[in-house]
């Protein structure tokens, strides 16, 4: 077998021969059933490859603006809960493709290393160092008392002990995050008051606030973490996005875990990571509303986007400002800018591509336009 695949080496992509020959010994193929296989595999993967000069820009724009037309504008919500809402349809596909720094809805799929993704008995403590804890989960009541310009806060005991925080974890976080303030602590009610005794009323209220929303514990910005079976593992879902701080928890698995963020992804794994999630998440969006985009058309995109080492939108401060040409430049938005900076620079359009002979109305440099033909004439024999 390996003198026949041999032969193919070169002619084929080296995955392709490899999943082949897995295949061949698994079903126990003869040595003329293999050479009949690499001719059909050559044979498909010769008829897959782009011809030269094919416009596959303009078929890949194709291939998404019109199924995108049909995409609903709607959003996605996990069993009712309101925290957890995500951004799919064609606002989630504008994400992607502008390169927006931060999405509309952050969302991370954690998974955990075994034990603990088959065992629920250690889910609640991960799901704790995970979810963001303010004092606002912990509180039973909190009140500002008028006449003593103080704020009352009662603690919930039982609470506090499902999540794991203490009361000095309490009282710690509130004296850190607040230094004008102090503490006193009388038969399990708080009473926060300025240090100064000069609290208004309208302070005393934007303090009450600000004290709910103090983080005591957790990964900033996680409002919420939803367990669920995934392929008989136990995958949390976390609203917010913050790879660092859960690469950090020894109980998650780090090559599985992601996030919906293309900038972090890039940043924390690289560019590769980054181009391999928009065409996840492209391919998401697009298999939810049941449409069907050939998967080298994402791919092509997603290169498009990354190849320069960072990510770019599809946008006129990104992929199209990189443009070497003026007119294509000036064809996508903003045309008197690019006209005036490029005329004042002295640039030179060598109309290499489509849109600018478009705009100039000659033949455009795709198909039966790409090769030049040269007529060679014969001399006259001179005369005698």
């Amino acid at each position: 077998m390996a003198n026949i695949i041999s032969k193919y080496k070169g002619k084929i992509p080296r995955p392709l021969i490899e999943e082949l020959e897995k295949l061949a010994k698994v079903n126990k193929l003869t040595d003329n059933q293999i050479k009949k296989a690499l001719a059909k595999l050559e044979e498909k993967y010769k008829y897959s490859l782009i011809q030269p000069g094919e416009a596959i820009g303009i078929v890949t724009a194709e291939s998404f603006g019109e199924p995108g037309t049909q995409m609903t504008l709607r959003t996605f919500h996990f069993a009712g809960v309101a925290e957890m809402n995500i951004t799919l349809g064609l606002p989630r596909l504008i994400e992607i493709f502008d390169a927006r720094k931060e999405p509309s809805t952050p969302v991370m799929n954690i998974h955990l290393n075994s034990p603990y993704n088959k065992n629920e008995k250690h889910l609640e403590k991960i799901i704790a160092r995970i979810k963001e804890i303010t004092v606002k989960d912990v509180l039973l009541e909190i009140s500002i008392n008028i006449l003593r310009s103080h704020i009352e806060l009662v603690p919930n005991k039982s609470r506090m002990k499902d999540l794991g925080v203490s009361e000095e974890e309490l009282t710690k976080r509130i004296k850190e995050d607040f230094k004008t303030v102090e503490i006193e602590n009388k038969d399990n009610t708080y009473f926060i008051s300025f240090k100064n005794k000069e609290g208004t009323l309208p302070s005393l209220f934007i303090l009450k606030e600000k004290i709910k929303a103090a983080r005591i514990k957790g990964i900033k910005k996680i409002s919420e973490v939803i367990p669920k079976k995934e392929n008989n593992e136990i995958v949390c879902i976390a609203s917010g996005s913050s790879l660092k701080d859960v690469y950090a928890i020894e109980e998650v698995n780090f090559a599985k875990t992601t996030s919906n963020n293309l900038f972090e992804t890039a940043n924390l794994l690289g560019i590769e990571a980054a181009r391999q999630l928009i065409i996840n998440e492209a391919s998401q969006v697009i298999n939810e509303q049941g449409l069907d985009i050939d998967i080298r058309h994402i791919m092509f995109i997603s290169d498009l986007m990354t190849n320069k080492g960072k990510v770019m939108g599809i946008t006129r401060s990104g992929i199209t400002n990189e443009k070497e040409s003026v007119l294509a430049r000036a064809s996508f938005e903003t045309p008197i800018k690019h006209l005036i900076n490029a005329s004042l620079t002295g640039e030179i359009d060598r109309l290499s591509s489509v849109v600018e002979n478009v705009m100039i109305n000659q033949p455009i440099p795709v198909g039966t336009g790409l090769p030049g033909l040269i007529a060679k004439t014969k001399k006259e024999k001179k005369k005698k």
